[in-house]
């Protein structure tokens, strides 16, 4: 009898067995296969031996009533060569094995680009930036002072920068102490809270017989943000509450202080009133319990708390804005 194989793939190994008796042969082959396309033609012949044809070469075999092997196919080359594909590692921000925090610092390095300057970029590149950053207009003042130039601040432009701050600063502090999410609960008093202190100021203002105007559209703007951003992401808004107290305590109450000095005889303001020291520790504090919650989140909610503390500082760049304009 005759019969023939097609179709199978066998990858330079072949084990085959036969067992036979006196009225019936049975064929049972065991095949290992992956790359090798084989077409096999098996022969019987009354003596009991076979045939076994692999393309052009044969193999030619005798049987025995015992089951029998066919020596396996190897190749020269042993067992496939692998191809492991390149593990792509992603390149860290700046500042990201300290934390977001420090990330969030090197965007405000970013901005600081003042008066359509070029700036570099952390990759090398440089590039010219054009647009007005609002944010650093605490450094066109300090700029103007350096160069012996004159900034004149209008103190009705001062009160509306007082009247919106008071307006952001309750606003997160507020949502903070009331608010039932977890991450919120480790930013309570934490000691660089200024809404009570804006509060005494403005009062100061109105004992002296000057008009205190409702919160203008960057600040109920700003306010109304922040408010949408605490019940949708933590994080995001987060971001926010650090970056209003870090600009505050970087630029913002040196900008109060030099406006005090020139329009209100150097009177120091609640607002920007610390012990030696304090403002620094209480915001370190803020700092940690930041980066502490910073690595249970996603580096894409990392992404967008950088992209926030743009905002952010856009923000707080249009209310310091009414001091000079």
């Amino acid at each position: 009898m005759a019969f023939t194989l097609l179709g199978f793939s066998m990858n330079n190994a072949m084990e085959l067995s036969l067992n036979t008796s006196s009225s019936i042969s049975q064929f049972q082959p065991f095949l290992q296969h992956t790359n090798v396309n084989l077409r096999m033609e098996v022969r019987f012949n009354r003596s009991k031996s076979f045939t076994v044809t692999r393309m052009s070469s044969p193999i030619s075999c005798c049987s025995s009533d015992s089951a029998i092997s066919a020596t396996p196919y190897t190749s020269s080359t042993g067992v496939p060569r692998m191809i492991r594909k390149r593990r792509r590692y992603r390149k860290l921000n700046p500042g990201e094995k300290e934390g977001i925090t420090e990330e969030m610092r090197f965007v405000a390095m970013k901005l600081r680009n003042v008066k359509g300057k070029r700036i570099v970029k952390d990759d090398g590149s440089d590039e010219e930036d054009n647009d007005t950053d609002e944010s650093t207009q605490s450094d066109s003042i300090d700029d103007d002072d350096e160069n012996g130039e004159t900034w004149q601040p209008s103190l009705e432009g001062f009160v509306k920068f007082l009247v919106d701050s008071q307006l952001v600063f309750n606003t997160i502090e507020r949502i903070v102490d009331e608010s039932s999410d977890v991450s919120y609960v480790y930013f309570r008093k934490t000691g660089l809270e200024r809404s009570e202190a804006l509060s005494e100021d403005l009062e100061w203002f109105k004992e002296q017989k000057i008009e205190i105007p409702e919160p203008s559209s960057p600040g109920v703007s700003y306010a109304k943000y922040l408010e949408e951003l605490a019940e949708t992401s933590a994080p995001l808004f987060l971001s926010h509450f650090y970056n209003i107290y870090f600009a505050h305590i970087a630029g913002g109450q040196v900008i109060a202080k030099k406006v005090s000095k020139k329009i209100l005889e150097g009177k120091e303001l609640k607002f920007t009133e610390w012990e030696e020291g304090e403002a620094e520790e209480c915001l370190k504090g803020v700092r940690e319990k930041l980066n502490m919650l910073g690595e249970h989140w996603a580096r894409d909610d990392k992404n967008k708390c950088l992209r926030e503390a743009t905002k952010s500082f856009r923000f707080q760049g249009q209310i310091i804005r009414h001091i000079i304009l």
